[in-house]
C-alpha cells in the first residue's frame, strides 16, 4: 500500500516526514513518519533514532500538526 492509500483508508494525514506521537505509554514517544510499508507506517522515533519502528496508523498515534 501506498502513503496516499493509508491517507484515504484510514483518514489520517499520513506523509514522510510527517511529526507523529505514540501515545501507547505515558508520557508517548515522538517521532517522524519515514515509509511506509503494506497498511502500516515506519516511525523513527527520537529517543532511539537508530530504529525506524512499525505502527499503525490509527492504534495510539496522533498527528502532530505542522506550524506555518
Amino acid at each position: 500500500m501506498s502513503m496516499q492509500h493509508i491517507r484515504d483508508h484510514y483518514r489520517v494525514p499520513a506523509r514522510r516526514g510527517a511529526r507523529v506521537k505514540f501515545t501507547w505509554r505515558d508520557p508517548g514517544r515522538l517521532g517522524t513518519v519515514v515509509a511506509s510499508c503494506d497498511q502500516y507506517l515506519r516511525v523513527r522515533f527520537d529517543d532511539n533514532p537508530k530504529v525506524i519502528e512499525t505502527v499503525h496508523p490509527t492504534w495510539e498515534l496522533e498527528f502532530m500538526e505542522v506550524s506555518t
